[in-house]
């Protein structure tokens, strides 16, 4: 019995010593996050270096991704030295004990503090590359855009790579189903479907720019050019710190080509100003924020001359001359509170109110004998108010990256329209108005739950929104010669559901990055017309869909990297091309929206390469891009009026196929370079769509294709330790918009700014188009007509503010 005793006890001692063997690990994979120890935030680009603690012996080293998190694998146990190490940071040095119990190691947060050096105001500059690693985005700071500041964010974009601007819009690579978001979020200012209101906000408050050509199944499915992503500044140090600054211009400086007979000035020497306040205040666990940018202009905003020829002979002149007054008022404020280590609750919100008045001239002229046709002269005054609160609550995991995030975003618009025109004709003068009122409201509540592995990182998620515009036009005719389509104001309600649930799988190993995602949509839109409408009826359209996204990334060393992209999106018409009101901003050329209006959807492939060295690096895309259902506008003639309809129509497939490379080179330790070379290829199929308004016609449409492309060129110089200059060379090739085409364009901005006040202020000087030669020159075929036309507004300005850092 005793010896029976002795062997269980050996035999139970070999079984634990062997699980202990089998559970001890031979190797371990260490992770954790780089943070600023000031404000918080995550930090990329970090060196990591893992030494023996007996000798210093190099054992590995990486450095932290875009979010701040790294991982050193395949580390064998033992006693170790880490070493945390970043330009302009104090370098942390720790001794660390790898155990064998678990495969796993989360060394959870790393802080640097900051190594200012008083002996001399030294300031270190790192600077990390526009593309990212992944190739999936480029990012941008707004402040390193020197011949840009102190306009607009739209301005500001135009010096982008892969980025160009046409009629108030952003377009991607020649397009511009793009979706725009203000910190991450959808919101009224930049438009919940077609982007809006660009031109108007202050680039002043923006802190970066972030271009995503290939977006994951976590951003929403719609823009299927991509997603630019405007990060508003917010500061996050310690007690009371901001910005403050004031800048002014003059537009205009002379004028390039004068008016028609019989019409009042053109404006000159239009002044800007931009007064802008951003205020933090943090202690322990509260953290204040306020945000404040006023915005006034005065603007040629439009001076297009166009010819139209008819079939018949008919040749009409015209002109377009909008002098436009336009005040933006923004504003956002908010707590964050940071209610443990773990969780933090933001409330935010936002209030924006833009008041536009235009003062409008346009004269219609024969062709053929110069006898005055018609003069429309109209004031349009335009308020449009915006209010979005947000709340959002972030529980953070023990584990680095881990967190749950759940938000809820309410926000509401109006656009307050009323436009009175005077039309005066060889027979009759008739006064006439119309106002108009919409009303939006939208509800956002999202889920977001994030899960770093061993390998990569999970993503999941849930959204719901519900989203209502009515809106209600009223036609204010004269008693008789009124040239209001009376049947075809009224009211109509859009109203759209959507719930979403999206999850996204990254996985990276040495030579090999994957990611895989899919978002499914179900929506539900229903557009309610009045009764009384004399075209329209009530429309809508349901569709549950899958948006799947997937890349593939191949490490050839540390220089050089592949990557292929698959993406699938949507472009839902939005409430203003469905709108079935008639616009009479231009009085010939009229624009309606269609109900009837369906889905853009778009398939499209990437092949991303970069290659980096020291002073800079290469990146070369070619993709294409196919779209079923191509949302657009058709132009067409009905009656012997002469009178331009512009539909909103899907006119069936079309494609993009293109290349864009970015080289970005410090020629020396003064002058560095950004040259964006973007060519790609357009084609409309051809196409048959039956217009309803004003009466039922047929349009068909031949095949459209052209090569095109952009080159911008960014020249930066550095004038000793305080001095910077920017040089801006952009070349827009030709290309084709529906039914037609639109010609080259050239434009050369400078900027310099000044470092003061030891780094805390600074002044700056820019001008825009410099030699006055961004001209907009379109040709424009219909059924029984086409166009030429030439809009020679307002591209030269002249800027110069100051701001100073608290």
């Amino acid at each position: 019995m005793v010896k029976m005793k002795i062997n269980l006890t050996i035999l139970l001692g070999l079984l634990f010593f062997s699980f202990g063997l089998w559970a001890q690990k031979s190797s371990v994979n260490v992770s954790g996050t780089i943070k600023d120890k000031a404000s918080g935030n995550t930090l990329p680009f970090v060196n990591i270096v893992l030494k023996k603690m007996a000798d210093s012996l190099f054992i590995a080293g990486t450095i932290s991704n875009d979010d701040g998190l790294f991982t050193l694998s395949n580390v064998k146990p033992g006693d170790y030295l880490l070493e945390v190490s970043y330009i302009g940071y104090k370098k942390n040095s720790s001794p660390l004990f790898i155990g064998s119990n678990s495969e796993f190691i989360d060394l959870g947060a790393f802080v640097l503090e900051e190594d200012v050096q008083q002996l001399d105001e030294v300031v270190v500059i790192a600077q990390q590359d526009a593309v990212a690693s992944a190739m999936d985005k480029k990012t941008y700071s707004v402040d390193d855009n020197v011949s840009q500041s102190g306009g607009s964010v739209l301005q500001s974009m135009n010096n982008l790579p892969g980025v160009t601007t046409q009629d108030g819009q952003v377009l991607l690579r020649g397009n511009n189903q793009v979706v725009v978001l203000i910190d991450g979020k959808q919101t009224a200012i930049t438009g919940f479907g077609n982007q809006n209101g660009l031109d108007n906000i202050p680039a002043s408050a923006v802190e970066k720019i972030e271009i995503i050509n290939n977006p994951s199944a976590r951003y929403d499915a719609n823009g299927n050019a991509g997603i630019i992503n405007i990060i508003l500044k917010k500061e996050e140090e310690t007690g009371l710190n901001g910005k403050a600054g004031i800048a002014a211009g003059l537009g205009a400086l002379w004028v390039r080509k004068e008016n028609l007979p019989g019409i009042r000035p053109q404006y000159q020497l239009t002044p800007k100003i931009n007064p802008s306040l951003s205020l933090n205040y943090r202690k322990k666990k509260v953290n204040l924020f306020l945000q404040a940018d006023n915005l006034y202009t005065e603007t040629l905003n439009k001076n297009e001359f166009v010819t139209r020829t008819y079939d018949d002979g008919t040749v009409i002149n015209q002109q377009l001359k909008r002098n436009r007054n336009t005040n933006f008022f923004t504003s956002r404020a908010g707590v964050d509170w940071f209610m443990s280590e773990q969780n933090t609750l933001t409330v935010s919100g936002y209030f924006s109110q833009e008041s536009i008045k235009d003062y409008g001239d346009q004269p219609f002229f024969s062709g053929t004998t110069g006898e005055s046709l018609r003069l429309w002269q109209f004031l349009e005054d335009e308020v449009l108010t915006a209010a979005m609160a947000s709340f959002v609550f972030e529980h953070k995991f023990l584990q680095p990256g881990h967190k749950l995030n759940i938000g809820f975003n309410y926000t509401f618009d109006r656009e307050d329209e009323k436009y009175f025109f005077t039309n005066t004709t060889p027979s009759f003068t008739a006064e006439e108005s119309f106002f108009l009122i919409a009303d939006q409201k939208v509800a956002d509540f999202t889920i977001d739950y994030t899960k770093p592995l061993k390998h990569g990182l999970l993503e999941t998620g849930f959204k719901f929104r519900r989203r209502t515009i009515p809106t209600d036009m009223q036609f204010n005719p004269s008693d008789e010669n009124s040239v209001l389509d009376t049947g075809a104001d009224g009211v109509a309600t859009y109203k759209e559901t959507i719930p979403a649930l999206y999850g996204n799988y990254t996985y990276e190993v040495k030579k090999l990055e994957a990611e895989i995602g899919l978002r499914v949509e179900y929506v539900d839109l229903e557009y309610d017309v009045d009764p009384n409408h004399n075209t329209y009826q009530s429309d809508g359209y349901t569709y549950f869909q899958p948006f799947p996204n997937a890349r593939l990334s191949y490490k050839i060393n540390d220089q050089n990297k592949l990557s292929v992209f698959y993406n699938r999106r949507v472009d839902r018409p939005d409430e203003v091309d469905i709108r079935i009101f008639p616009k009479y901003d231009d009085s010939e050329i009229i624009k309606v929206g269609n109900p009837a209006l369906q889905p853009q959807f778009t398939n499209s492939f990437e092949l991303g390469y970069k290659n980096s060295w020291d002073e800079g690096y290469f990146y070369g895309a070619a993709y294409h891009r196919m779209a079923d259902g191509t949302i657009t506008r058709i132009a067409t003639t009905v009656d012997t009026t002469n009178l331009i309809y512009n539909i909103s129509q899907n006119a069936g497939k079309s494609s993009n196929t293109g290349i864009e490379v970015v080289i970005s080179q410090e020629l020396s330790d003064k002058i560095s370079i950004n040259l964006n070379l973007n060519g790609y290829y357009n084609q409309i199929d051809s196409f048959t769509v039956v217009n309803q308004y004003p009466i039922e016609n047929t349009f068909t449409a031949q095949q459209q294709e052209v090569y095109s492309g952009n080159i911008k060129l960014n020249t930066n110089f550095k004038f000793g330790k305080n001095t910077e200059a920017q040089l801006t060379a952009i070349y827009l090739a030709p290309d084709i918009i529906p039914q037609g085409t639109i010609d080259s364009r050239f434009s050369l901005d400078v900027g310099v700014k000044r470092a003061i006040q030891k780094g805390k202020g600074e002044l700056f000087l820019n001008a825009t188009d410099l030699l006055n030669t961004m001209v907009i020159r379109k040709e424009i075929k219909g059924n029984n007509f086409f166009y030429t036309s030439a809009d020679y507004y307002e591209t030269q300005v002249i800027r110069f503010g100051y701001n100073y850092k608290f």
